[in-house]
């Protein structure tokens, strides 16, 4: 039935060059490769050229369409209609499929590029899982199209890296409008309001408003009665117009100079709506109010600069705060300036680490403050952070991980240096709690005694981790072991790195146990579906993109790290640091940095998603809300944490 159907479809290329149909019957071909990457970005020319030598081949349910016994690839196979699934080969060389290494292919998906393009057999065998058709390229056709299309050649050189620049293109293009001053006005003003605003009384002295003005450096003051009503707006213009140029007494009541029955406006209000006010009015100041009460202020500035915070002067506000209520505020514009960040062509992954830098200035002036506050102690202390923040991949939802590494002083023991350091570590992890930063669910942080060590005890529980960790154990310290100075003395930190340097790659049984335990988390590719996804639980039909997508790559990047002596803590620079070792192929690494960043952008889009909906940032993706490329982009993601996790697999023999 398969050779008869294929005979009665497949021509000569001979044939093929003298029997084309016409136009309009090679129409419906090419309107289907326009809906798919990468045809849909190719020259005319180039999509015709395609359409005349696609030949279309029928695979029944269950038939295989490669496999590595066929020896080197000899066609370039679009599906048209129907799935496809790739089958890894079973460790015994016997047949059958094998679950944990199978994935689908859909309408518009491609395959074998890499054997055709080394002229070799497929690794995998490919098997059709319903009645499916597919457009079959001959190789030497292929290869013709390689040379004349940049944009194929492109596509089959780097695939996933070209299916995410067109993604991100498309990020950008919606961003830019979102940020741009060309829409600004489309916001609420709930979306604007940057702080909580500054009111007083109405029996307030003129002297004590302009002293709260300049003490929380705001041009502006509202006066509000006892249920914060606002009553009257007092601002910088009035201070010339009616307090100095009229020789008004300073010890005056407020009121006797405000401007009365401010205009106000509900949260939910759009910023143009504002904006009509002041026109209108000549105001230059808007009060927000939710059932009557004043609940921020809008200016002028405010809706004209939106979206618009500088990282310079962001940053220099952060290192000069002066108290933390100050620092709260500033940490929302951290998320104001991501996309601002993104429009400019800044990299998620790139973003991932301004984002760290901000936390990392934030927090150590945090310590700082506490340290006013307190006193310096006697006993000298690093500031040590772990997980996310010890990689520099903090996105917009993060919470603390952190400890305390001391060297006690001469005739101080460590448990009484220990006892002087946890106030201060409990007043800094509250502090970091309020601007943003929750507290540790699995409580690590410098405030619990089994995180603020010395250097000897830090060692020690290295060591204990390394030599005789369990796996349930290691499941809950691996992220130790992407350490980082915050504030402090470097040099015990530096030297306890170089002391784990040397002693993790003597050790396979800990890194084999590491290995067991970052198999756990399996990318949620289904047989079935295109996905496997939660149920009727808290977050149906949602998958992690965190647990179950950037999870198996930053598990993977620190086993390849540790084994191979590599002290760097980001995930892509370990990644890269192992190719550099020539301990894994280039295309291979890149394309595991490919789906990482892909990964991270997809969470760093649902959180903001989730924060504009009012909601806190979390990283559940409903995969059903994705277009056609991103879910195809998606599962090749996933595909790709798969053979990290096959590389580990054959790696420790799992």
């Amino acid at each position: 039935m398969r050779k008869g159907w294929a005979k009665s479809l497949r021509v000569s290329s001979k044939e093929n060059n003298s029997q084309r149909t016409t136009a309009a019957a090679l129409l419906p071909v090419i309107e289907f490769l326009r809906e798919h990457a990468p045809f849909d970005r190719m020259a005319a020319a180039h999509v015709d050229f395609l359409a005349r030598r696609l030949c279309l081949g029928f695979y029944a349910n269950g038939e295989l369409v490669t496999e590595p016994a066929n020896g080197p690839a000899r066609h370039f196979y679009i599906i048209k209609q129907g799935r496809v699934r790739g089958e890894t080969e079973p460790e015994s060389g016997g047949g059958g499929l094998v679950e944990e290494g199978a994935w689908e292919l859909s309408r518009g998906e491609c395959f074998p590029i890499g054997a055709l393009m080394a002229r070799r057999a497929v690794h995998t065998r490919q098997r059709a899982v319903e009645d499916t058709f597919c457009y079959e390229l001959e190789r030497d056709d292929f290869e013709q199209l390689l040379v004349n299309s940049p944009e194929f050649h492109d596509f089959c050189s780097r695939r996933l890296a070209n299916l995410l620049d067109q993604v991100w293109r498309g990020v950008q293009a919606g961003l830019t409008t979102e940020v741009s001053g060309d829409t600004p006005l489309n916001a609420r003003l709930q979306d604007i309001v940057r702080r909580a605003p500054v009111s007083c009384p109405s029996a307030t002295p003129i002297r004590a408003a302009l002293h709260t003005m300049n003490d929380e450096r705001v041009g502006s003051i509202v006066v509000v009665d006892r249920a914060k009503r606002p009553l009257g707006m007092f601002t910088l213009h009035d201070v010339l117009s009616r307090v100095v140029t009229t020789d008004v007494d300073l010890d005056a009541a407020i009121d006797t100079v405000m401007t009365p029955q401010p205009e106000a406006l509900p949260p939910h209000a759009f910023a143009f709506e504002a904006a009509l006010l002041m026109v209108r009015r000549g105001f230059s100041h808007v009060c927000v109010v939710r059932d009557g009460r004043l609940v921020g202020v809008v200016s002028e500035r405010d809706l004209f600069s939106l979206q618009r915070v500088g990282l310079v002067s962001l940053t220099r506000a952060v290192t000069q705060a002066s108290d933390v209520a100050r620092l709260v505020e500033l940490g929302r514009d951290v998320h104001r300036l991501v996309d601002q960040l993104l429009v400019q062509g800044v990299s998620v992954l790139q973003l991932t680490q301004i984002i760290t830098q901000l936390n990392d200035h934030l927090t150590r002036r945090v310590i700082a403050l506490c340290l006013a506050e307190r006193g310096a102690p006697d006993i000298p202390f690093t500031w040590l952070s772990f997980g996310s923040e010890g990689r520099r991949e903090q996105t917009l939802k993060t919470d603390q991980d952190n400890g305390m590494l001391f060297v006690p002083p001469a005739g101080t023991s460590a448990v009484q240096a220990r006892d002087a350091l946890l106030p201060l570590a409990q007043q800094i992890n509250h502090a970091l709690a309020e601007c943003g930063f929750p507290l540790c669910q699995g409580n690590i942080m410098a405030s619990n005694p089994e995180c603020c060590l010395s250097f000897e005890e830090w060692r020690d529980r290295f060591a204990a981790w390394i030599d005789q960790g369990g796996p349930e154990q290691l499941l809950k310290v691996s992220i130790f072991f992407d350490f980082r100075v915050l504030h402090g003395d470097e040099r015990p930190v530096d030297e306890l790195r170089e002391w784990i340097r040397e002693r993790v790659p003597r050790n396979l049984r800990f890194l084999r146990q590491l290995a067991e335990n970052a198999l756990r988390n399996r990318p949620p590719l289904g047989l079935v579906r295109d996905f496997i996804v939660a149920g009727d639980g808290e977050h149906p039909h949602t998958l992690d993109l965190k647990l179950r997508g950037t999870m198996p790559f930053v598990d993977g990047a620190r086993i390849m790290a540790l084994a191979h002596g590599i002290s760097v803590t980001n995930t892509i620079e370990r990644f890269r640091a192992v190719a550099d070792a020539d301990q894994a192929r280039v295309a291979e690494i890149e394309a595991w940095c490919d789906a990482y960043g892909y990964l991270t952008q997809l969470r760093m889009r649902r959180q903001q998603q989730s924060e504009r909906a009012g909601g806190a940032p979390d990283n559940r993706l409903d995969p059903d809300g994705l277009n056609e490329l991103e879910r195809r982009i998606l599962k090749e993601a996933f595909r790709q944490a798969r053979k990290l996790q096959t590389r580990i697999e054959l790696d420790y023999q799992l």
